[in-house]
């Protein structure tokens, strides 16, 4: 018996039973093939439904054929599409899972490829990025539009598909535009009030229902507040979840925010679970049929909670299950620490809008042939990994997977690596589960792991001899000799580790995502004026801050350092420093600190090749991976251990 009862009881949706209310929203994977299912997508879905999934929600799928989403969208606006939905749909039913896609017409927010007419919107009004405004949509384009939502949903039901989902959320999209008042602005029956912003979901509704009859499952995605001033809000969603329901909804899918805030309806890490719980609680209070909540749902416990508690009668667990598709059997089981943990990093969808597939930090791939289904090799070896990291416990565990001897030497105490360091930072204690993960899958593998060895020139030539090499022995923090002169230094690694402790008025020099996270971990939590309060400068040479990071992370940290009252100074060099000053270059002109009492490196780092120059001495057999190889992310780590170990 499961301890999560709540999480894993059957639910009734519509006239459908589903198994239980582990469901999954839709994520972009770009694996289509204009607009077609293919075989990587039928793995993709049928990995999840195997893994124990009760329902999922597909990706965009395009109704209509003139406006493109993504690169690598799903479609199904003509009946050539029926033929791979029926084959996703039977592998999807096979493991006892429910499959509805997701229709949505992209409207003003469509991918502008060559060719693309004017693109339409509730109104004149498009995001902030729209390089020209789009045009009001007509209303006798709007009736077509209507069919074609029918239409595509009949042809689900010609594939045996179980419903399907409208969107309508997040002021995205056709429906979800002409919801909000930030995007329509018409005067005519479909705007105006809310009644008349809803009329056009609530037609599309009509229109599939009358196509499909009532067996077939209507699940419509809304945001129950999108987080904006002059947006829609609790009181607008809760009046809207009531209509819809008389409409004939059988499922409500409430969200939050909107995709041009960053970070309102895909929370970033370290933010709450359960991101829009409240807005579900509103809304369940106000209807009879089920509620799922969504939003950084990625441990068992809370979702079982929100059931339990009656915030919600599903959760959708979209990134965790994409991180680890056996999550809802895990966690049935009782193996969470066997759940590869989803860190919310979102790197998952850095590359969708440019055309690049679905990936994952955690978990190296999604091929067919993956960390769970590696092939034994026949020419076992025996393999030495040097180094404890990310990079190094996915080699170590990867090549004893594939029937290798392996042994994993860390010259620490603990394995980790930069882990230990990079989790200290405010919002990254998930880093900290990664960890706990990777140590125990060593230990299950067998993996002999030691510990407080550091690889010597006679350990190799003696007791490793015959080994093959593979080191992941990191990096070491840049130092600018230069500016060592002033009168206290340290790097960012040494507070992470607790080895240095610095002063009240602290400069920066470097504001990447390790300056910057510096200076959020240091600054005040209140931006007071409090005597004590540490006063923090951030110095980058580049035009702007963390120039490498997109996503809602990154948003929210830049929050953070300007309400802390952070100086962040960009197009700043620093030139020279005395023992009591700091002089930087910026737009031509030079500045002078000289009441700082702490300087701190945060400029990047390097590789430390004396493992190399070692192993060249001896002549052995070596890869260099992670920082070893290249200074880059956890992901690139966590690759290019699971590509080098797998090629062995």
């Amino acid at each position: 018996m499961t301890r999560y009862i709540h999480l894993f009881e059957p639910i009734k949706v519509g006239n459908t039973v589903i198994k239980n209310r582990v469901f999954m929203p839709p994520i972009s994977t770009n694996l289509a093939d204009h607009g077609y299912v293919t075989d990587e997508l039928i793995r993709h879905y049928a990995a999840r439904a195997k893994g124990g999934v009760g329902l999922i929600v597909s990706e965009v799928v395009t109704v209509e054929p003139t406006y493109i989403y993504l690169p690598g969208d799903m479609s199904i606006y003509d009946d050539s599409f029926i033929e791979g939905w029926k084959k996703l749909f039977t592998e999807v039913h096979k493991y006892g899972a429910k499959l509805l896609p997701q229709l949505f017409h992209p409207a003003y927010m469509a991918f502008p490829v060559p060719g693309t007419p004017q693109l339409i919107a509730p109104s004149n009004v498009g995001p902030y990025y729209a390089k020209s405004a789009p045009r009001a949509v007509t209303k006798e384009e709007l009736k077509v539009i209507i069919r074609q939502f029918g239409e595509a949903a009949y042809r689900v039901k010609q594939a045996g598909g179980d419903g399907v989902e409208i969107h309508a959320a997040h002021a995205h999209g056709l429906l979800g535009g002409f919801l909000t008042p930030l995007y329509n602005k018409r005067c005519d029956e479909y705007g105006g009030d809310i009644n008349g912003r809803l009329r056009l979901t609530l037609e599309v509704i009509e229109e599939v229902r009358r196509k499909c009859g009532g067996d077939f499952i209507i699940d419509v995605r809304i945001s129950g507040d999108e987080y904006s001033d002059g947006g829609l809000n609790i009181n607008d969603a809760t009046y809207i979840a009531k209509q819809l329901e008389k409409a004939g909804a059988d499922m409500l899918h409430v969200s939050g925010g909107t995709t041009i805030k960053r970070g309102s309806s895909i929370p970033a890490p370290g933010t709450k679970q359960g991101s829009h719980a409240a807005l579900a609680k509103a809304i369940k209070q106000q209807v009879s049929i089920p509620v799922a909540t969504v939003g950084r749902i990625t441990e068992p416990w809370i979702a079982d909670e929100l059931i339990a508690n009656g915030i919600a009668d599903a959760c959708m667990i979209g990134r965790a299950n994409l991180c680890e598709p056996e999550f809802a059997n895990k966690a049935y089981e009782g193996k969470e620490i066997e759940i590869r943990p989803c860190i919310g990093c979102l790197r998952c969808l850095n590359g969708i809008m440019f055309g690049k597939r679905v990936s994952c930090t955690i978990n190296p791939s999604f091929e067919l042939e993956n960390e769970d289904t590696l092939t034994v090799t026949d020419f076992p070896k025996q393999i030495l990994v040097i180094g404890g990291g990310v990079a190094g416990m996915e080699a170590a565990y990867v090549a004893r997977k594939r029937g290798h001897h392996v042994v994993l030497c860390e010259a620490k105490e603990e394995l980790g690596g930069q882990l230990h360091l990079a989790c200290v930072p405010v919002g990254k204690q998930d880093l900290t589960k990664v960890v706990q993960y990777m140590s125990h899958r060593l230990e299950t593998a067998g993996v002999e792991v030691r510990l407080n060895t550091p690889v010597t020139k006679e350990l190799l030539e003696q007791e490793f001899k015959d080994y093959e090499i593979i080191t992941a022995a990191g990096a070491k923090a840049n130092i600018i000799p230069a500016f060592t002169n002033f009168r206290q230094w340290m790097t960012a690694d040494d507070i992470l580790a607790g080895k240095q402790f610095p002063g009240r008025k602290i400069v920066i020099i470097g504001g990447g995502s390790v300056g910057c996270e510096l200076a959020d971990y240091l600054a005040p939590l209140l931006n007071d004026r409090f005597i004590r309060n540490r006063d923090i400068t951030v110095l980058e040479m580049e035009q702007e801050i963390m120039m490498s990071e997109t996503g809602p992370g990154r948003s929210l940290l830049v929050q953070r350092m300007i309400q802390k009252g952070i100086s962040i100074q960009c197009r700043a060099k620093v030139i020279s420093t005395t023992e009591d000053s700091i002089t930087y270059e910026q737009n031509g002109q030079e500045y002078t600190i000289s009441d700082a009492d702490t300087l701190v490196f945060a400029n990047g780092y390097h590789i430390d090749s004396s493992m190399e120059d070692m192993l060249k001495e001896v002549n052995v057999n070596y890869h260099l991976i992670g920082d070893g190889h290249k200074v880059g992310t956890i992901k690139d780590a966590v690759s290019e251990g699971y590509q080098t170990a797998k090629d062995l």
